[in-house]
């Protein structure tokens, strides 16, 4: 399969599906012959912007760190997947507009979706008070308004939302089946 470079941004509340998504969706892509990176949310906090915190400054700067990677690696022919919640439109917009070759997809599911999936109780804990500041419940999510892609994950089955994004990434001419 043909491809060039593109940064993919998963997006949406934890439990959405971005992670399951991503990753279904690059085993496709890289047996088909592209060269891929997935950026996941959860492993970019571990390893490169660890010390980070929670707090709007925090974010904006993890993803503007993801979003740095992101361009270095897709202005080299590489497909990069994102994974990461990143709950604010305006940075989400400058990533965008720093890196050119982007494309937004929300997944969404509706926060009670979400909290049923979620396997770490991180929810339950947020509710209860111990987690501050937690997207979804006390701290916002916005919405992309014009996403390239909407995966509604409580909506469709995995492999609906992996046709979407296809679809959308030939249409756009970043692969070639």
């Amino acid at each position: 399969m043909e491809h060039r470079g593109v940064t993919v941004w998963f997006t949406g509340l934890s439990g959405a599906g971005k992670t399951t998504i991503s990753h279904a969706l690059a085993e496709r892509l890289k047996a088909a012959g592209c060269k891929l990176e997935i950026l996941d949310g959860d492993i970019v906090r571990t390893n490169l912007t660890k010390g980070l915190g929670f707090s709007k400054e925090d974010r904006d700067e993890n993803i503007r760190r993801i979003g740095f990677v992101s361009h270095l690696l897709t202005r080299n022919g590489v497909i990069v997947f994102v994974s990461a919640i990143s709950p604010y439109r305006e940075i989400r917009e400058e990533v965008r507009q720093r890196i050119g070759d982007f494309v937004e997809i929300f997944v969404n599911a509706p926060l009670e979706e979400c909290e049923r999936r979620d396997v770490k109780g991180l929810y339950q804990r947020a509710r209860a008070g111990e987690i501050k500041g937690f997207t979804g419940i006390d701290d916002p999510y916005e919405a992309p308004t014009n996403p390239e892609v909407e995966c509604r994950t409580d909506l469709e089955e995995l492999e609906e939302s992996i046709e979407k994004v296809m679809k959308k990434l030939t249409e756009l001419g970043y692969i070639t089946p």
